[in-house]
């Protein structure tokens, strides 16, 4: 211990002396090295890339490839991705139900999107669960997750939207009704302005669905689907002048707008005009070549220029794409028997009828065909069907008082030609009554033939007179051909 002491008190001991550089020179060499290394370590911190989380560094690739649709590269990022994770990242679970569901498999897309709200119970997550309840038809177990999800986020238009959209699939009209209106206050959309008009629709509160659609159009002016559903509207209520408007206006923002086209096609059609509404049918075919309504009015235009065969082969095709329209076998029906083949006009209206039996007139169509296949019982029976189904054609009496001035009933051909008459008397359109001349003046002449007294169904110019030949005086085929034919080339299917 004493040596160590004494070694310690003693530096310039001879045992402990050993050569060392004077100090001026060790302390500048210190200080260089440092400063070398502490600029080579910035360079490589700089030139290093950031880590990413590991549940996080494909998301960015994952995305690139969903958003140009490249879908099984997608999957195959995703495969990675979970595999490194263990199943533990929610974008790529999040992405890959999305696929799921646009492949149709949406069972599969529901487990994935729980596992989602599991990892994370977010209001977006719970919203995509309840789309594909929505999707699988459980309506109520949707409306359960996106209240939840309401109670999140209160803020979110588009979670009132769908539970309107729910409760409307469930009946529920009042709630949805609430659901919608709250939607539009918080932000308003054309999806919803369109569910609420559609739900006026059901409800059959037209004006309401009209007024609806007038508000959607102030606040997105130029959308071509809410003009022609208003449009649509106009035309269902009569407002012909508003509904062409309408329905151009869609066609100004855009030319292929279908429902526009179809509608606006049928207005023109209406009015007989018949090339000019092939001319916009043309457009349409290109993008809706399976339409039944759109090949019944193209084969309506036909019937209207006298051009039966062609006719019938696109009422043909109509029937093939929508067997079960019995507004295409009633068009069907009324072509063969102004084309005077009577079994085939009673073979269509037969089959039109076992579809709709609420239908005056289809009952008066097939009372003519039974007409003239010398069945004068049924028809009558036909006759007095029609007349208890419908309390307003105005054709119905009067085809009906020629079958029985015919077989000599003129007591009961009186009654119905007063009863043609009032119905007559009670049609308030101008343009109704215009087309009617044709009519009127056959009744006239019925009139005449029964020895009625002052029997005049409506004041009506002279060259009215004119518009029927002699010989087709007392055809019940002119007057069906005069009112129905019309009626149907206005296209009951445009409007469904």
């Amino acid at each position: 211990m004493e040596d160590t002491e004494s070694e310690n008190k003693h530096p310039e001991n001879g045992a402990n002396k050993q050569p060392t550089a004077p100090p001026e020179e060790t302390v500048p060499k210190l200080v260089v090295e440092s400063t070398k290394q502490t600029k080579e370590s910035k360079k490589s911190v700089v030139r290093k890339p950031p880590e990413l989380p590991t549940l996080e560094r494909r998301n960015w690739l994952i995305h690139l490839h969903f958003t140009r649709k490249e879908y099984d590269t997608c999957k195959m990022i995703i495969k990675e991705q979970l595999d490194e994770t263990q199943g533990m990242c929610e974008y790529a679970l999040y992405v890959q139900a999305l696929i799921l569901r646009h492949e149709g498999r949406i069972q599969e897309s529901l487990e994935l999107f729980q596992t989602c709200s599991i990892l994370n119970t977010s209001a977006e997550n719970l919203k995509q669960v309840a789309r594909s309840l929505f999707l699988l038809g459980r309506h109520k177990n949707a409306i359960d997750v996106y209240e939840e999800a309401a109670r999140m986020n209160s803020k979110d238009w588009e979670l009132c939207h769908n539970l309107g959209v729910c409760y409307m699939h469930l009946q529920n009209h009042k709630q949805a009704f609430e659901c919608f209106r709250q939607a539009l206050q918080i932000r308003p959309q054309d999806e919803t302005f369109i569910a609420l008009g559609q739900l006026h629709v059901m409800e059959g509160d037209i004006k309401a669905a009209i007024s609806t659609y007038r508000k959607a159009v102030e606040h997105s002016p130029e959308n071509p689907e809410l003009a022609s559903k208003l449009g649509l509207l106009y035309l269902q209520c009569g407002m012909f002048q508003k509904a062409f408007e309408k329905l151009g206006t869609a066609m100004a923002f855009d030319a292929a707008c279908i429902p526009a086209i179809l509608a606006a096609g049928s207005i023109i059609q209406n009015h007989s005009d018949f090339e000019v509404a092939l001319s916009k049918y043309r457009i349409a075919v290109a993008k809706i070549p399976e339409s039944p309504a759109l090949w019944n009015n193209i084969g309506m235009c036909f019937f209207g220029k006298k051009k039966y065969v062609a006719a019938i082969s696109c009422l043909k095709r109509a029937t093939y794409l929508a067997p079960f329209s019995w507004q295409v076998l009633q068009n069907l029906g009324l072509v063969h028997l102004t084309m005077q083949q009577y079994a085939s006009a009673f073979h269509f209206l037969s089959a039109a009828m076992n579809l709709n039996s609420h239908s005056g007139q289809l009952f008066m169509l097939l009372a003519i065909a039974l007409k003239y296949l010398q069945d004068v019982k049924n028809a009558c029976q036909a006759y007095d069907q029609a007349m208890k189904l419908d309390q307003v054609d105005p054709t119905i009496p009067l085809n009906f008082a020629l079958l029985l001035f015919e077989i000599e009933e003129k007591e009961k051909a009186i009654e119905l030609m007063h009863e043609f008459r009032r119905r007559i008397a009670e049609i308030s359109f101008e343009n109704e009554k215009a087309k009617l001349r044709s009519i009127i003046y056959l009744a006239d002449n019925l009139a005449d033939a029964l020895q009625i007294k002052s029997f005049q169904a409506l004041p009506v110019k002279d060259e009215s007179s004119n518009i029927l030949e002699g010989e087709n005086q007392l055809m019940p085929s002119d007057s069906i051909q005069q009112e129905t034919s019309p009626d149907t080339s206005e296209g009951k299917e445009v409007l469904v």
